[in-house]
C-alpha cells in the first residue's frame, strides 16, 4: 500500500512538473489560468498602476539612500511617492525603510540563524524536512495523535527533542501552507523556485513562533510573510514580519492565539460602520449579513483576497505608512464602492460572497485607490469606538447606556474637527463685532451731539445743570475762575483793540459818543439799538468774506456756549476792572460770562445815570442774543465766536 502510494505521489508530482513548465506568469508572479479557473482564484492580470518618469525613480532612489525615519520630510516626501505609486522595483526599499528593518534587527537579541538551527533537531527527529514539509502534513498527523494516546513515553526510548506543541506548530504551518497564494510562482507545485519558496516561508513562520511565543502563530500569518518574502529576503522578510506584529502602530491589535484581538477589531469596525453607514449597516442587518462573516477575512488576509495584485500592493503601502487606522480605511472605501450593489441585494447568498470577492471593476487601481486616498477617517472616531465596545464588554449589552455614550463621544469629537475649521472664522467675525459696535457707540454720541447742537432748550438745560454744578467748587477753590477770567480778559483786549479800530474810521458821524469825565467813551441808549444793527449787518459781510471769516462761522456754529457781542467800548474797557460777584439773573447766559460782562455795582454816586443808560443797551443785547439763540440764527461774526 505503501508502495502504491508512493508511485502515485510521484506521478501527480510529474503531472505538477509539466503544468508548470508549460504556465506562464504575469509581471507579479501569478500564473495565467483558464478561464474556468479564474473564477476558483479569482486573480485578474490586467493592470492599470502608474508608472513613474525616470527622473522621478531617481529622485526616489535618492530619498531612500539618506533615508531618515525620524526626519519629517523624508516621512512627507515618501507619502508623496507612495500616492503617485511606487515602482515595483523599489517597493521592497520602501518597506524596509519604512518598517526600520535594520535598527530593529541591530537592537535586538534574537538571532535568526541560531533559532533556525535549533528548529531543525525536532524536524529531523520526526523525518520531517523543511523542504518537503508538504508531503510530510501525514506524517505529522500520525505523530500528533499516536503523542495523543500515549502520554507517557516508555522508558527505554530516549527523550524526544519535540513536544506536542512543537508538533502541533509544525503542522498548522503546513496546513496554511498550501492555501496561501496557490497560483504565484514562489509557492505553486513543486518546481525548484516554489519548493524553495515554501521552505522559506515555513521557516520564517517558525522562527516567528519561537520569537514570540505569547502571540505564536495564528490563521492568516502565512499570507503576511508570503507577501513580505515576495517583495524582501528571508531574513529580512522575518523582521518586517516581527515589526509589523509587534508594534501597536500596525497589525499587532489584529494577531493573537486565541483570535480575541481580531473578534475586538472586527466589533470596532461595526461601530464605525454604524456611524458612518447607518442606513447600509442596517440593511446588512435586515438581510442577516453580519460584519464578523466578511470583515474577520479582509483583516486576518490584509486584503490580499482582492482581485487586482497592484491594487493589494497600493493598500499594503498605505497601511506600512499610516498602520492600523489603513485597515480600517480601505475596508470602508470597499463598502462604499460596493454600496449601490449592496442597497439592491435582498438574499443573504448574493451579498456575502459580493463582499468576500470584489468584483474587479471595484477592486482595480483606477477605481479602488483613488477612492482609497480620498477616504478618511480619524484616530478619534476609532477610540471612540473602541470605548463603546469596551464598555459593552465590561458592562453587557445595555444599548440606552451605549447610544447615550455613543453620541456624547461622536459629540465631543466633531467639536474638535469644528474647532480646527472655525478658528479663522471666529477671527473675522470678532472683527466685524467689534466694527459694528463702535459704529453703534458713535452713532449714539453723534445723535446726542445732534440733539445738543440743534434744539436751543435742551442745550440751555444742560448749560444751566453744568452752571448750578460748576458752582458748589468754586466756593472752595477760586482756581478754576482766576483761570476763566484770564481767557476772557485776554480775548476782551483782543476785541477791545479791533473797536478802537474801528470806531476811529467810522468817526462820530455813524456812531454818537459822549465822554464822560473819566475819558471813556459810551454810546448813547436812545440810537444804540439802529447803529447797532447796521454796524451788526457790516461785520457779518466783512466775517463772513475771506477764509477767516468762514473758519470762525463754522466754529461759532458748533460752539457749545452762545456767542456775546459787547456793545460798547465802555464794556471793553470795564472789562479790566475787578468783576460784580453778584450779576444780574439771567436765563440765557451762563453765570460766569454773566460776571465778566457786568460792571462793579460799587460805583460813585455820579456815575449812576451812566449807568443806567448801559444796562438798558445790556438789557437790548441780552434780548437780542436771546431771540437769536431760541430762532437757531447762526452768528458769523468772528468776534463773537472769540469772546467764549
Amino acid at each position: 500500500m505503501r508502495r502504491r502510494n508512493s508511485s502515485n505521489a510521484s506521478r501527480r508530482s510529474s503531472t505538477i512538473r509539466r503544468r508548470s513548465e508549460n504556465l506562464r506568469f504575469d509581471e507579479f508572479g501569478f500564473a495565467f489560468t483558464k478561464r474556468k479557473d479564474q473564477k476558483l482564484h479569482h486573480r485578474c492580470h490586467d493592470y492599470s498602476y502608474p508608472q513613474l518618469s525616470s527622473v522621478r525613480v531617481k529622485e526616489l532612489c535618492e530619498l531612500l539612500s539618506y533615508w531618515n525615519g525620524a526626519s519629517f520630510i523624508c516621512k512627507s516626501q515618501i507619502e508623496r511617492y507612495i500616492r503617485m505609486g511606487v515602482p515595483p522595483s523599489l517597493r521592497g526599499r520602501v518597506w524596509k525603510c519604512l518598517l526600520t528593518i535594520d535598527s530593529h534587527r541591530e537592537t535586538s537579541d534574537f538571532n535568526y540563524q541560531k533559532c533556525l538551527s535549533e528548529v531543525r533537531g525536532p524536524l529531523v527527529d520526526l523525518g520531517v524536512s523543511e523542504y518537503g514539509i508538504l508531503s510530510a502534513i501525514a506524517t505529522l498527523s500520525e505523530t500528533q495523535n499516536d503523542l495523543g494516546l500515549n502520554h507517557q513515553q516508555p522508558s527505554s526510548c530516549p527523550e524526544p527533542r519535540y513536544s506536542v506543541d512543537d508538533i502541533t506548530l509544525f503542522r498548522q504551518i503546513a496546513l496554511d501552507l498550501q492555501r496561501s497564494f496557490p497560483t504565484h510562482r514562489s509557492l505553486m507545485g513543486e518546481s525548484p523556485e516554489a519548493i524553495e519558496g515554501q521552505a522559506k516561508l515555513f521557516r520564517v513562520l517558525i522562527a516567528y513562533a519561537k520569537y514570540n511565543p505569547q502571540v505564536g502563530y495564528s490563521q492568516g500569518m502565512s499570507y503576511i510573510a508570503a507577501v513580505l518574502l515576495m517583495q524582501l529576503g528571508e531574513e529580512e522578510a522575518f523582521w518586517a514580519l516581527t515589526g509589523l506584529l509587534d508594534k501597536p502602530k500596525y497589525l499587532a491589535e489584529l494577531f493573537d492565539l486565541s483570535l480575541t484581538k481580531v473578534q475586538h477589531q472586527v466589533k470596532v469596525f461595526d461601530q464605525f460602520l454604524k456611524h458612518r453607514k447607518p442606513k447600509l449597516s442596517q440593511h446588512l442587518e435586515s438581510v442577516g449579513v453580519l460584519s464578523v462573516h466578511f470583515v474577520m477575512p479582509w483583516f486576518l488576509t490584509v486584503f490580499t483576497s482582492l482581485p487586482c495584485w497592484d491594487s493589494v500592493l497600493a493598500v499594503w503601502d498605505l497601511i506600512i505608512l499610516h498602520g492600523l487606522s489603513a485597515v480600517f480605511r480601505t475596508a470602508l472605501t470597499i463598502i462604499e464602492l460596493l454600496e449601490p450593489r449592496l442597497m439592491d441585494l435582498n438574499d443573504e447568498g448574493a451579498v456575502l460572497p459580493l463582499l468576500l470577492r470584489a468584483p474587479v471593476e471595484v477592486a482595480q487601481y483606477s477605481v479602488l485607490v483613488p477612492a482609497l486616498w480620498n477616504t478618511e477617517v480619524q484616530d478619534w472616531e476609532l477610540k471612540c469606538m473602541n470605548s463603546l465596545v469596551l464598555d459593552e464588554t465590561h458592562h453587557g449589552p445595555k444599548a440606552e447606556r451605549c447610544e447615550k455614550q455613543k453620541v456624547r463621544l461622536l459629540s465631543q469629537g466633531r467639536k474638535e474637527i469644528e474647532k480646527v475649521s472655525a478658528a479663522s472664522e471666529g477671527e473675522k467675525t470678532t472683527e466685524k463685532d467689534s466694527v459694528t459696535g463702535a459704529k453703534s457707540v458713535l452713532t449714539r454720541v453723534l445723535h446726542l451731539a445732534q440733539r445738543y447742537l440743534f434744539d436751543p432748550m435742551g442745550r440751555q438745560r444742560v448749560e444751566v445743570k453744568s452752571s448750578q454744578a460748576q458752582a458748589r467748587p468754586r466756593q472752595h477753590s477760586p482756581a478754576p475762575g482766576r483761570v476763566f477770567r484770564s481767557r476772557t480778559s485776554v480775548s476782551l483786549t483782543q476785541a477791545q483793540i479791533r473797536s478802537r479800530r474801528r470806531s476811529q474810521q467810522r468817526g462820530a458821524a455813524h456812531q454818537p459818543v459822549v465822554q464822560g469825565s473819566s475819558g471813556d467813551v459810551t454810546v448813547d441808549p436812545s440810537t444804540a439799538g439802529c447803529s447797532k444793527t447796521d454796524r451788526s449787518e457790516q461785520t457779518f459781510k466783512r466775517a463772513g468774506a475771506g477764509p477767516v471769516g468762514k473758519v470762525a462761522s463754522r466754529r461759532s456754529n458748533h460752539s457749545l456756549i452762545p456767542p456775546i457781542r459787547v456793545k460798547s467800548l465802555r464794556l471793553l474797557r470795564n472789562c479790566k476792572k475787578p468783576l460784580n460777584p453778584n450779576p444780574p439773573p439771567s436765563s440765557i447766559l451762563p453765570s460766569s460770562l454773566c460776571s465778566s460782562t457786568c460792571p462793579p455795582s460799587s460805583s460813585p454816586p455820579q456815575r449812576r445815570e451812566q449807568h443806567m443808560q448801559q444796562d438798558t443797551a445790556r438789557t437790548a443785547l441780552i434780548k437780542e442774543l436771546s431771540s437769536r439763540h431760541q430762532t437757531s440764527v447762526p452768528f458769523r461774526n468772528a468776534r463773537e465766536s472769540k469772546l467764549i
